[in-house]
């Protein structure tokens, strides 16, 4: 059963008739039908046509199952056009968010220091990016809404022979620059270690503003709970991750979704912030009226975070610190999943300080909340230096154990060092972030 936004869904089981597609025996003698096939029909239902990648061993299952033709591979035309219009998209609201940014010399600096920190990170960039593209794991840009951007990456491991934990992950950008893609280095580490994930991307400023944005990650969760079985995923199994603007775009969804079940009811919502296991919120901000004179120091001046935000008076209603400690939200505090929050004690972007009140503000509420400060770690150490550092990954570990909690976790994979060590470091000291 794969739902879409707006349709009303019942409670769901690990025993919904969503499941059964992916094991049905055929009792007059054909065989079984594999969960890897299941999460390719699956994927043939949702994924448009440029971002379809069928091989040729699943066609015939693939076909029995959906009963309906497989698209054939899109041709170099068809992938021109869709780059064109995204190209031209992109360099429509660039012009317009340079007519908010004004000519300042703080945000001049940043972009340049943005340019060498790509610029010294590229061999990493450029390895991953070429996982991205040619990888039959990731399957890419799966509708999920009828808005601009409403679009995920789904990353599945090769061997789907059980279901599978998966993490929706929400990528960072500053409300600004995010950008599904973002998610592959952690997204590629994960699936290694038999984890499904969903990379979700939303609309930025000045195509979207704070509500927009909330509303499509709140849209990507639904689809998420509601049809990840559907791609081999285990549905009493599912997590949250959210990084940075992701952090917080991801608290204010479950936030908002539990008030919607405890006014609707668990059956009149589409997903309920229950069904996922932990929240993860990496290095991020929760108290927007806190951040707004720092974020305006470090180049992100007030007048467009204003616009973001949607006006100052919007700033407590999207600061899930806040809310939290609301008389009228203790209610539904039992409803949120238990979190575990991480933050470098040396980010200056987002200062860990963030993380430490949101904490304590959600353990205050009832809410059973976990920290890990990372000495030393800036905003982009934990999500992107060390993994292209190579070797053990200390955020990713710790992930993966909450993940496989009392159970045996699979063999640790020895990541290789995709970018030196000389290159690291200058990219860390020139960081805008």
């Amino acid at each position: 059963m794969l739902c879409a936004p707006g349709e009303e869904m019942p409670e769901l089981s690990s025993q919904d008739d969503s499941c059964a597609v992916l094991e049905r025996e055929d009792h007059h003698g054909s065989g079984k039908l594999t969960r890897r096939a299941s999460a390719d029909a699956a994927l043939a239902l949702h994924a448009p046509s440029f971002g379809r990648r069928h091989r040729g061993p699943r066609r015939a299952v693939t076909e029995m199952i959906v009963g309906t033709p497989i698209e054939q591979q899109p041709s170099f035309k068809a992938d021109f056009q869709h780059a064109a219009s995204e190209t031209y998209l992109i360099t429509q609201l660039s012009f317009k968010l340079l007519s908010y940014l004004g000519v300042g010399y703080r945000w001049v600096c940043k972009l340049m220091a943005l340019g060498l920190y790509a610029l010294f990170l590229m061999p990493g960039f450029i390895q991953i990016g070429w996982y991205y593209f040619t990888s039959p794991c990731v399957h890419r840009s799966i509708v999920y809404g009828d808005q601009p951007r409403n679009r995920l990456d789904l990353y599945l491991p090769e061997n789907l022979d059980k279901p599978m934990p998966a993490v929706a992950f929400v990528t960072g950008g500053a409300w600004i620059i995010g950008y599904k893609a973002w998610g592959s280095l952690l997204a590629k580490r994960l699936v290694e270690r038999d984890v499904i994930v969903a990379c979700i991307d939303y609309r930025n400023f000045p195509q979207g503003t704070i509500s927009d944005m909330v509303e499509d990650v709140g849209n990507a969760l639904s689809f998420f709970c509601n049809n990840i079985a559907s791609f081999g995923g285990d549905p009493n199994k599912l997590f949250l991750a959210g990084q940075s603007a992701g952090a917080h775009l991801s608290s204010c969804a479950l936030i908002i979704q539990a008030k919607k079940q405890k006014l609707n009811g668990r059956s009149r919502v589409m997903w309920t912030p229950s069904q996922f296991k932990m929240f993860f919120g990496i290095s991020g901000g929760y108290n927007l009226l806190e951040l707004v004179d720092h974020f305006h120091q470090r180049g992100l001046y007030k007048s467009i975070f204003l616009s973001v935000m949607e006006g100052e008076e919007s700033l407590p209603r999207f600061s899930p610190e806040l809310v939290v400690k609301r008389k009228d939200f203790q209610p539904w505090m039992h409803l949120l999943p238990p979190a575990m929050l991480f933050h470098g004690t040396a980010d200056y972007s987002i200062p860990y300080h963030a993380t430490v009140r949101f904490a304590d503000s959600l353990r205050a509420a009832g809410v059973k909340v976990t920290t890990k400060l990372f000495p030393h770690k800036t905003h982009t150490d934990l999500f992107l230096q060390d993994p292209m550092r190579g070797g053990r990954d200390e955020l990713l570990e710790h992930i993966v154990a909450l993940i496989y909690e009392g159970e045996d976790a699979p063999e640790s994979v020895v990541s290789e060092q995709l970018v030196p060590e000389i290159l690291l470091q200058l990219a860390r000291l020139v960081s805008p972030f």
